[in-house]
């Protein structure tokens, strides 16, 4: 840690934040135009999707235990080489095979950068300022989430749909000359021996983790082609209790479980997941509402998604000071709280609400993650030793993104099982029947609700020290 700001090391931080929200969500825009392209149909263009994110889930522990082991520079770098390298390619890709192919690696380039980037901007500033160093996180991936849609429709509409990925590589180049800068001057590393890397485990891991992805999220599982739900979850025991009997007998574990032991990071875990979840199948379900029940126009709809992220952006400062200040568990608390109350909210919409009242939910949601993520992540992060964060970096990447699946999941589930509750004649959720639908997803909020009081629980429980005291 250094006793004062490392400014260009605090800005490619950010950078590799930004690259990871602006790339995802500009990519999406342009799907429906590069489909069309290259006469590709959706189960082509969902690999294109699946394989990036299994990438980044299943990779990005083992890459931020590889970093604390051998220098996160280096990994970091790397990721930032390659993806700007398959952001070229996937520019000039020539059919759709290509582009997945592409995809993949560029998923990979995306876990080694996001292993790394939160556990650099807190080497970057002091130590107790590892609050303020998450909320430049926070807001500068957030900050990719609310520009990657327009600048992306905008490229697609002036140039092509070749451009969303070529605007990627100077952004890369960028980032990749401020980490070799950076590595050149920290390049003196401590005379102590490197623990051994435990390959056995990494790929274990990776198994493990996609298995579980593919488990909870069906439609990938379809578009892969796997087997039945009963044999995936024989598959993922197993392979759960070889992980575990290995990494208990390993010297240098890839998952040391005694960190579990530490409450600030093992309840801020199980909060995480439980609000990416939640929040997951919250977004999944509300642009139908808007659309079909309440006839929204898309373009008005996009306006109202913007007051999320733009909450979430201006609170981030206020919670990252108060972090440092009294300790992660009062904002995570409160963040919590707000995303309870945007549930609460979201119960309330009827088949003629007003508009308003989902503007109301995004703010409400916005303002939860502008507390939560800042404050729970650096809890995460903070509460183990140096030598293991960034393991825990890994742990932040990899339980977003299984929450986020298992959200989507969950949420398709629960509004069919309700849809049919409610009575109504077709199998499938469908405005058509806009009554039994608001009915099956407000029960599904529900739940929902349920999930985050005990991720409210979990908040409580990490304990109230200040990190670092």
């Amino acid at each position: 840690m250094t006793p004062r700001t490392d400014r260009l090391l605090l800005v490619n931080a950010m950078l590799g934040q930004f690259i990871s929200g602006f790339a995802g969500r500009s990519f999406v825009v342009g799907l429906p135009t590069i489909a069309t392209a290259l006469n590709a149909d959706i189960l082509w263009i969902s690999w294109a999707i699946i394989a990036y994110q299994l990438a980044g889930i299943s990779l990005s522990v083992v890459f931020g235990r590889l970093g604390d082991i051998h220098g996160r520079h280096a990994i970091y770098g790397l990721g930032f080489v390659i993806m700007t390298v398959t952001a070229f390619l996937c520019g000039i890709a020539p059919n759709v095979l290509w582009l997945v192919l592409f995809r993949v690696v560029a998923g990979i380039g995306a876990a080694m950068i996001a292993s790394a980037t939160r556990v650099l901007a807190m080497e970057a500033l002091p130590e107790s300022a590892a609050g303020r160093a998450n909320a430049f996180m926070t807001m500068s991936f957030h900050g990719g989430l609310l520009l990657g849609p327009p600048i992306g429709g905008f490229v697609i509409d002036a140039l092509s749909w070749r451009w969303v990925f070529f605007v990627l590589v100077p952004i890369g180049v960028v980032g990749s000359v401020l980490t070799a800068l950076r590595a050149r001057e920290r390049r003196a590393m401590s005379e102590a021996p490197r623990a051994a890397v435990d390959y056995a485990g990494a790929v274990l891991l990776v198994v493990l983790t996609v298995v579980l992805a593919l488990l909870v999220d069906r439609r990938s599982a379809e578009v892969v082609g796997l087997g039945p739900q009963g044999v995936m979850a024989i598959v993922f025991a197993v392979t759960l209790g070889g992980f575990v009997v290995h990494e208990r007998r390993s010297r240098s574990p890839i998952v040391d479980f005694a960190l579990f032991r530490i409450r600030m990071f093992s309840f801020g875990v199980l909060s995480l997941t439980i609000i990416a979840t939640s929040t997951s199948a919250l977004m999944l379900l509300l642009p139908f509402y808007l659309q079909d029940i309440l006839h929204l126009s898309p373009s008005f709809m996009g306006l109202l998604f913007l007051a999320a992220p733009v909450f979430t952006i201006s609170l981030a400062p206020l919670t990252g000071l108060m972090t440092d200040r009294v300790g992660p568990r009062i904002p995570t608390s409160i963040g919590v709280l707000m995303t309870m109350a945007a549930f609460v909210v979201a119960m309330s919409f009827g088949t003629g609400s007003h508009w308003a009242l989902a503007a109301l939910l995004m703010a409400l949601t916005g303002v939860g993650q502008g507390f939560f993520n800042t404050a729970n992540q650096t809890g995460i992060i903070a509460s183990v030793p140096r030598e293991y964060r960034g393991f825990a970096t890994g742990m932040v990447q990899m339980c977003f993104g299984l929450g986020s699946l298992l959200g989507t999941s969950l949420g398709s589930v629960l509004l069919t099982v309700f849809f049919r509750y409610a009575g109504a004649t077709a199998t499938t959720p469908s405005a058509a029947d806009p009554a039994s639908f608001v009915f099956a997803m407000k029960a599904t909020y529900a739940v929902c609700l349920g999930l985050t009081a005990v991720a409210f629980i979990a908040s409580l429980m990490r304990g109230g020290a200040r990190l670092g005291v």
